[in-house]
């Protein structure tokens, strides 16, 4: 590999890892919004009745919105740079998300300033409004959502990789939808009840049965979204096969089934 390939091929990465990581922190941040799908869409809530008398709707965090590019993300970056480019960029990720954690759990315990209060203490229609609350609600979460996500997260990424690599062994250069499709539906799977169990049965006061009511809604999106945005894979394929030339991304893409590290 010539020093014009090995640019090319650190700069992609760079390029991919960088969506990856930027999706995935701004996922976890505005995901303390709970909105509904069904009203945003103009359409009456669902109210599904799962499992006994718990009733459910479409009731999605905002981070969900976004959350499929890094889906997508995730199975270019494992298709041209196998299962250790996946890893080390998740792990990066967890670790800058604890970061982004720790970081806003030190500046909600910071006293605001008076002025601050001040200018900010009315609402729209007048009413009074406490900024300051405002903020640490808005920004702080629980440790136990913070210990689902990660653990979701990483979990999720980890058995993501794997399956799409089984799946490349099978099927080879071709059949990009079925290893791409197939790895996130199992690995979101995972990911849909791992993060409710441990941040809403074991650290809250969830029963299973919501548990399961919650997640069930949840894959439901994500294997929706997941099919759906099977051309975009397509199109991010040939943007970057167009980039490198197809020499280079074929050894690239042979390199990363053969589980070669990244350099």
């Amino acid at each position: 590999m010539n020093q014009s390939q090995q640019a090319k091929k650190t700069n992609l990465f760079l390029v991919l890892g960088s969506i990856f990581l930027t999706n995935a922190i701004l996922a976890e941040i505005i995901g303390v919004k709970i909105f509904s799908a069904e009203k945003t869409l103009g359409f009456d809530p669902a109210n599904i009745n799962i499992l006994g008398d718990y009733v459910l709707d479409f009731n999605l965090t905002a981070g969900a919105v976004i959350w499929p590019i890094v889906f997508i993300t995730t199975d270019i970056i494992n298709e041209y740079f196998g299962k250790k480019g996946v890893r080390k960029i998740s792990f990066i990720t967890a670790g800058l998300i604890a970061y982004v954690f720790l970081v806003i759990g030190v500046v909600t315990v910071l006293t605001p300033a008076d002025f601050w209060l001040d200018v900010n203490s009315q609402g729209p229609d007048g009413s009074p409004f406490d900024i300051s609350f405002a903020f640490n609600t808005i920004f702080r979460q629980g440790l136990g959502i913070i210990i689902g996500s990660l653990t979701a997260f990483l979990l999720g990424q980890l058995i993501d990789v794997y399956v799409f690599q089984k799946l490349r062994s099978l099927t080879g250069a071709k059949m990009i939808w079925l290893r791409a499709t197939g790895s996130t539906l199992v690995s979101q799977f995972i990911d849909s009840f791992v993060v409710l169990g441990i941040a809403f049965y074991v650290f809250g006061n969830w029963d299973l049965s919501q548990i399961i009511a919650v997640g069930i809604i949840n894959y439901i999106y994500k294997f929706t979204v997941a099919i759906l945005l099977t051309p975009l894979l397509y199109v991010g394929h040939g943007i970057i096969d167009n980039y490198l030339g197809k020499e280079l991304a074929e050894e690239m893409i042979e390199e990363a089934s053969d589980n070669e590290a990244f350099q």
